[in-house]
């Protein structure tokens, strides 16, 4: 009889959600295969975490601040090495290190170029690129490289060996890691599993019952608000809206405040924070709604366009093809939603897109010491504006209120949408999208493709190092036509 496989699985934190959420759902999926776990963060487990395996604290490696700033590599990566020995009784056979490049703690993907350098085998599951977004992450990073430049940072954050394996969470990432240089057996593909329940009944009276479309999502600047509250401000009679978390960033409060105060003024038929009330639940908000909405303009994974299902919910509103394409494939319909609100192209102030996108596209490039392509502006009207129509969900925050101000106070004017209505899916087609989700997304099958990805990690040979191509990687998401004004 073999041994079983270690795994020493390695995040910064082990509270509630996100990628905790993760790895709690990946440790219940390998009980009962042949592979042991431990799990590795820099503080205790928060007591919701549902962290089922045995967890090590390993100081420093949570993330970095100038309380507790990041310890030397060489310290951190002796400090990982024995604590997954003391956990595993042996060194792992393959260390599975999530975000390791995300700039939380500049130490950690250092720690980890020296055990690389070592023949450790590493699976990188990439949840969150600094590229994508997070250009102070990618600042400290930088500054972390110091005169090694970009060159260095490639090196730690992207190291292409046979031993280094990555996981991703939709094509569009593993297409930017290929593009990178990545080789195609070393890229993984590996949907985050889904919590499998039974539709919910209703449990009485609860904050937001008889809601038509619920959006179940903290409002941050990402998930497009405003383009909820157009939906809201063309409402047919009857209608509700829902939203379910405030936003807990600082940074998000002030446009999450002036979305709500203008949903006051023009009295347009949305709540806020019901989750924040008592007694409510999401399972509960999901349950009584009678259909789930997402506007977002950009996600890792996309649970939204797959939980409400579970839940016995159609989902509506906005498609994001590079991350549902992957869903379309495994046979989920999502033919209901759409990938582009179009309203006239004369209801924004033209010469004001011009601007907000050039300063955009500046500050962008300027945010990771790039300069824009000669024709940025152009590639991004372009995406935003086609055949006198606009997209609604790629207007700054302030053309997006005008036109929220414009269809409320003239309903008949959302005859000019396209599409016309939020499309909500029947029974059938709920029924079927529940079965396939369950059967594809389910922990058992994540379990099975997590066991496969550890296998093939740990049957290589350690060989020579070399580093993806990080600059066409950062280009890969700065590209002009991934700009969307409302995140600004």
């Amino acid at each position: 009889m073999t041994a079983p496989l270690r795994v020493a699985i390695l995040h910064y934190h082990l509270r509630p959600g996100g990628v905790t959420q993760v790895i709690a759902g990946a440790v219940r999926a390998l009980a009962g295969r042949d592979v042991r776990v431990a799990v590795l963060a820099g503080a205790p487990p928060d007591a919701r975490a549902g962290i089922e395996a045995p967890v090590v604290v390993v100081p420093g490696l949570g993330y970095a601040t100038r309380a507790a700033p990041a310890p030397p590599p060489e310290r951190l990566a002796a400090a990982l090495a024995d604590a997954a020995r003391g956990a595993l009784e042996a060194a792992p056979d393959v260390w599975h290190v999530h975000n390791h490049s995300l700039g939380k703690n500049c130490a950690l993907p250092r720690a980890l170029a020296r055990m690389i350098a070592g023949g450790a085998r590493v699976l990188l599951q990439i949840h969150d690129f600094p590229e994508d977004g997070r250009a102070e992450n990618y600042r400290a990073l930088r500054r972390d490289a110091g005169d090694g430049g970009a060159t260095a940072l490639a090196g730690r954050l992207y190291p292409r060996a046979p031993h280094v394996h990555y996981a991703v969470l939709n094509r569009r990432d593993r297409d930017l890691l290929l593009g990178a240089g990545a080789g195609a057996a070393r890229v993984h593909l590996l949907p985050n599993p889904v919590s499998v329940e039974e539709p919910s009944e209703p449990e009485g009276p609860a904050a937001g019952e008889g809601l038509t479309f619920l959006y179940p999502t903290r409002a941050i600047r990402r998930k497009n608000l405003g383009e909820f509250l157009l939906w809201a401000a063309a409402a047919r009679r009857g209608e509700r809206f829902g939203v379910t978390l405030a936003p807990a960033s600082p940074a998000e409060a002030a446009p999450y405040a002036r979305w709500t105060a203008l949903a006051r003024e023009l009295r347009l038929p949305v709540q806020f924070e019901l989750g924040a009330r008592p007694g409510a639940t999401l399972r509960r908000l999901v349950g009584t709604c009678a259909c789930a909405v997402t506007t977002s303009v950009a996600e890792g994974f996309g649970l939204a366009f797959l939980e409400p299902w579970l839940a016995g919910r159609p989902v509506a509103g906005r498609n994001l093809p590079e991350i549902t394409a992957d869903f379309a494939q495994e046979g989920i319909a999502l033919d209901g939603l759409y990938e582009r609100l179009e309203i006239p192209a004369d209801w924004v102030d033209a010469g004001k897109l011009r601007g907000a996108i050039e300063a955009a596209l500046r500050a962008t490039y300027a945010a990771y010491k790039r300069t824009p392509p000669a024709d940025a502006a152009a590639r991004a009207h372009r995406a935003i504006v086609a055949n006198d129509m606009a997209d609604f969900g790629r207007l700054d925050q302030a053309a997006q209120a005008a036109v929220v101000r414009r269809v409320a106070s003239c309903p008949a004017a959302a005859e000019a949408f396209r599409p016309r209505e939020l499309r909500i899916a029947g029974a059938g087609v709920v029924a079927r999208n529940r079965a396939r989700i369950a059967e594809r997304f389910s922990i058992p099958a994540y379990g099975r493709a997590l066991e496969a990805i550890y296998r093939a990690a740990a049957a290589e040979s350690p060989g020579g190092i070399e580093a993806l191509d990080a600059g066409a990687l950062l280009d890969g998401f700065l590209a002009p036509e991934r700009l969307f004004l409302s995140r600004f």
